[in-house]
């Protein structure tokens, strides 16, 4: 589990294809001193597991199914990424529950500059919109972000300087793609109600809002 509180942007060394998957080799630099084989990290909100670690260099194995529902596919030598090492019990928590379990993609539609903050708006399908609240959490490409506004086709968020400059939003730019990990708790209690509101009532954020929620 995460919290989507990056810890480095970490530089992809390597990415084939292999077998129906990818071979992905990260350099890790300091967060490597904290790691083991068999560890989870995130990757631009992805949980990986470390397949083989070499001093900084860390290499992991992605599933066929992983880069059908994230971006992961699209990485190659040179590309920038997000990197969190899992929880510990002990540490203090912030930002949101991140499980790295992508539920899809979002692509950049509009960057607002305001000052040495920024808007950024992000095109989304009705399913990934249909699992955020307004002033409730998103995990965008890893980072724990909160929703300012939804439209019907987009969710927009407000990036702080210390956001802007700790993340690869900093250097995002217009279409560029994202992952995208929806709030559990908020999935969580959709799931619950549609099992207890009648079926021809269907369950969106306008009626989650009515409800309380």
């Amino acid at each position: 589990m995460f919290t989507g509180l990056i810890k480095s942007i970490c530089m992809v060394k390597s990415a084939y294809t292999t077998g129906g998957g990818m071979r992905l080799a990260v350099d890790l630099g300091k967060l490597a001193e904290e790691s083991k084989i068999g560890d989870s990290i995130a990757v631009n909100g992805v949980c990986l597991t470390i397949a083989q670690l070499k001093g900084g260099l860390a290499e992991f194995d992605i599933s066929g199914e992983t880069l059908t529902k994230s971006t992961l596919g699209k990485l190659k030598s040179s590309s920038a990424v997000n990197a969190e090492l899992a929880i510990k019990a002990t540490d203090r928590f912030g930002g949101h529950f991140v499980l790295g379990h992508v539920d899809g993609i979002a692509t950049i539609k509009a960057i607002e500059q305001q000052g040495q903050f920024a808007d950024m708006k992000f095109a989304a399908n009705s399913e990934l919109l249909a699992q955020m609240v307004v002033k409730g959490s998103v995990a965008v490409d890893g980072i724990s972000l909160t929703i300012a506004n939804t439209e019907k086709n987009s969710f927009s968020v407000s990036l702080i300087p210390e956001t802007l400059k700790a993340t690869t939003l900093g250097q995002a730019k217009i279409g560029d793609t994202v992952n995208i990990e929806t709030d559990i708790i908020i999935k969580t209690i959709k799931k619950q109600l549609e099992k207890i509101l009648p079926t021809e009532q269907k369950l969106t954020a306008e009626r989650l809002k009515e409800m309380g929620f």
